[in-house]
């Protein structure tokens, strides 16, 4: 298991075009999202397949 199945902020800013502040606020909403669903979240860390499939439209990656 070598790559890393979540997205860093900085990585969410860089991809979405935003600011580094605007990212994190991102990856918390996901992540609210992901925890009001009963799964572990890691700060600072969205999960790759749960990223792509609210911002994108991809249900698999």
């Amino acid at each position: 298991m070598n790559e890393c199945q979540f997205y860093t902020a900085m990585e969410v800013a860089k991809m979405l075009g935003v600011s580094k502040g605007h990212a994190y606020k991102v990856v918390k909403n996901l992540n609210d999202e992901l925890k009001s669903k009963g799964f572990i979240v890691i700060a600072g860390k969205v999960s790759k397949q749960y990223f792509n499939e609210r911002c994108y439209g991809m249900s698999r990656v």
